[in-house]
């Protein structure tokens, strides 16, 4: 098992510059703040979150990149959904009444911090587009 996790750090490696750069671009079009953004990449510590921030680059830990590849699902899902950026981009941050959020908006939801709730939202949106 080690072994495959040796095998698979230069793969991580050269994902992390497009993840970071898509993930940071994304948030920065759903308004998020620092803290936000912190708790879907999975609360890394301080210092190698803004270092991942400015550089774009680093070794990201497995669910690091699998948050942001629920992440860009999610992104994609809206802007399919709707076909105004303005409103695919602010639907993640209103009020919604389905049962999965309870009046909550979705990135409510997805600042759980669990990629438990990164996956619930893109099944939903799955499911709202008629994957589910």
């Amino acid at each position: 098992m080690s072994q495959l996790r040796i095998a698979d750090a230069p793969l991580r490696r050269d994902l992390a510059a497009p993840a970071l750069r898509a993930f940071f671009n994304i948030a920065d079009r759903w308004g998020l703040g620092n803290e936000q953004e912190r708790v879907l990449l999975g609360s890394p510590g301080r210092s190698t979150f803004y270092r991942w921030k400015r550089d774009l680059s680093g070794q990201l830990p497995h669910d690091v990149l699998e948050r942001i590849s629920y992440i860009l699902g999610i992104y994609k899902a809206l802007h399919l959904i709707f076909g105004n950026e303005q409103q695919a981009d602010a639907w993640i941050s209103r009020a919604n009444d389905a049962p999965l959020f309870g009046g909550r908006s979705a990135l409510d939801r997805m600042l759980g911090g669990q990629v438990a709730d990164l996956f619930v939202v893109r099944q939903y949106l799955d499911a709202q587009r008629g994957w589910g």
